[in-house]
């Protein structure tokens, strides 16, 4: 991770078949592409390789979580679960539905605790969302019994595992819906876009049409098409696509070079005592384009962290400091700050977070490192950081 540390020839012709035919936009002129219909082949085969019946291309992963979370009829005070341990846009994504983010503790997955997801259940619950953070996955065999006996939608957001499986199956296809993330620092990368996948008819037509100002897109006279509902534009490019498609191509290697690093790696630094790492549950292997682990103290991991930068050694995260990933540097969630005015639904659902617990996750959180797994190191490199990282670590304990 991310993919484009292979990026070469075959993106390059990729896009060049669209720039030769000047056809940017993924509707229409069908006399001027050539045949060329870059998403279209980008869905096909992303669904195939997920194992799904249906994929929608949009134009991120904030964009996906939105257009799946409304496929799936979630809007005006519709309260969904979602982890302390994310990235900004799970909570903007329901925000902008009308519908209100309820935060609950992580375990040692680093994703949901299936407890506190059940109890945080109301009458007003309609979806349980697992983001599966830094490449591995929650405890979804638990969620979905949890989501079936509710009656919820369990929408997994897979944007950072690509790659990663569970029971079998690929992260992201084991829910209702799933969401990817191709931005520029993803497995796989468009420059920007994004994905949804289901199994569901009524979900995928839904999806159709919602990210494309509602169009029905049905015969091929664009401005005679209807619209069933309302819609936005979240549309993905030719461009963009066409880039997906060649990176797709590259997964397989992508994702055996992450493992080769990951595991040197790992088995490095899983000498030293007090060294855990994240839990993967079991019947699920990660995509490893983190390697996620655990010291004894919140003291002791903040020294490693500072060592670990003294000593020249890069993509190492703190998360608990972090303000994308973790509530603590969400302030503007936490008091709603806002460019217009929240909803009347929203303020009396939301939590205080300024005042919920979340020691849980603070005594997970306080004690996790990451580090990002490049694709573009040599073995060499990766056996000098490896030991480079041991150093820095034993050097505070």
């Amino acid at each position: 991770m991310p993919g484009f540390e292979f990026f070469g020839a075959e993106e390059r012709k990729q896009v060049h078949d669209v720039l030769e035919t000047g056809v940017l936009m993924r509707y229409g002129f069908d006399g001027m592409r050539n045949n060329h219909w870059k998403a279209k082949e980008f869905e096909k085969a992303f669904a195939e390789r997920m194992g799904s019946d249906y994929c929608q291309l949009v134009s991120s992963g904030t964009a996906a979580l939105t257009v799946a979370l409304a496929s799936a009829g979630i809007g005006a005070g519709d309260e969904v679960i979602i982890p302390t341990f994310t990235f900004v846009a799970s909570f903007e994504s329901i925000l902008a539905l009308g519908a209100v983010p309820i935060l609950v503790d992580i375990d040692d997955t680093l994703t949901l605790n299936p407890k506190a997801v059940e109890a945080a259940i109301t009458s007003k619950t309609k979806c349980v969302m697992p983001v599966h953070m830094c490449g591995s996955m929650a405890d979804l065999k638990a969620l979905k019994s949890i989501c079936e006996k509710h009656r919820l939608i369990l929408l997994e957001d897979a944007c950072q595992a690509l790659g990663g499986t569970y029971e079998g199956k690929p992260l992201g296809s084991y829910g209702d819906l799933g969401c990817f993330s191709f931005d520029y620092v993803k497995t796989i990368t468009c420059g920007e876009g994004g994905a949804v996948i289901t199994n569901n008819e009524k979900y995928a037509l839904h999806a159709d049409h919602y990210q494309d100002h509602g169009h029905d897109h049905i015969g091929k006279d664009r401005g005679a098409e209807t619209h069933p509902f309302l819609g936005y534009n979240f549309r993905i490019s030719e461009l963009n696509a066409a880039v997906g498609i060649a990176q797709l191509n590259k997964l397989d290697d992508i994702l055996k070079t992450q493992k080769e690093n990951y595991t040197i790696l790992r088995e490095t630094i899983e000498t030293i005592e007090g060294v855990t790492f994240r839990r993967v549950p079991e019947g699920g292997e990660e995509n490893y384009s983190f390697l996620n682990f655990f010291l004894p103290t919140a003291e002791l991991t903040q020294k490693a962290h500072k060592a670990l930068a003294k000593a020249g050694v890069d993509a190492f995260f703190y998360w608990f400091t972090n303000n994308w990933h973790y509530i603590n540097g969400w302030e503007h969630l936490r008091n709603l700050n806002s460019l217009g005015n929240i909803s009347s639904e929203v303020k009396n659902q939301m939590q205080d977070l300024n005042n919920t617990d979340f020691s849980k996750s603070d005594a997970i959180m306080g004690r996790t490192i990451s580090s990002l797994i490049k694709i573009g190191w040599t073995q060499k490199q990766v056996k000098e950081r490896a030991e480079a990282m041991k150093s820095a670590i034993l050097s505070t304990l």
